[in-house]
């Protein structure tokens, strides 16, 4: 399985709940589309969530009893999958999911706990503690304060720093 760590590469964002992860994907993810790259995106979420509305056809087919409802376009398509069984789900089932042949990068918000290799970010102000260095997988920590560590700490605020972060780190995994 961790060959779909590799190709694309996978690289996560993790952080404590209202830190800042999807303010700072929404921000980096127009600046990675500009340099060229074709992104990927699984966000974890902890809660139950609908993409549907009640009312849409593809909404009252999954709620009669489809377990997987696939609707298409001509613009896009969009599975949907219910468990019989509530469990957490798995970031390498996830993973296969995508077209990676088509992506240069997956970008993972969450998923904490599971080992590949993550960005932290990491407000003093909230009273967290670091997730670092606990978990051995994080590569480098997005701050919006200094910090004393020996991983590269990136400035929370500003984007291009973190987009030249991501962009070295994606080089140096692909010349490996």
């Amino acid at each position: 399985m961790q060959s779909l760590f590799n190709n694309p590469p996978v690289l996560g964002f993790a952080a404590y709940s209202g830190t800042g992860k999807t303010t700072l994907l929404i921000q980096l993810l127009p600046e990675l589309k500009a340099e060229g790259l074709r992104i990927g995106m699984i966000k974890h979420a902890h809660h139950s969530f609908d993409v549907d509305k009640p009312g849409k056809d593809s909404y009252e087919l999954r709620k009669a009893g489809a377990e997987q409802m696939l609707i298409a376009s001509q613009q896009r398509w969009a599975l949907m999958r219910d468990y019989s069984q509530p469990r957490e789900p798995v970031l390498e089932e996830l993973i296969a999911q995508l077209d990676r042949g088509q992506l240069d990068l997956i970008l993972v918000e969450g998923f904490r706990s599971v080992p590949f290799p993550k960005i932290e970010l990491h407000r003093p102000s909230t009273g967290n503690p670091l997730l670092h260095p606990r978990d051995s997988s994080i590569i480098a920590i997005a701050s919006d304060e200094p910090l004393e560590t020996r991983l590269p700490v990136l400035d929370l605020n500003r984007t291009d720093a973190i987009l030249a972060f991501v962009l070295a780190w994606m080089q140096q995994t692909n010349d490996t």
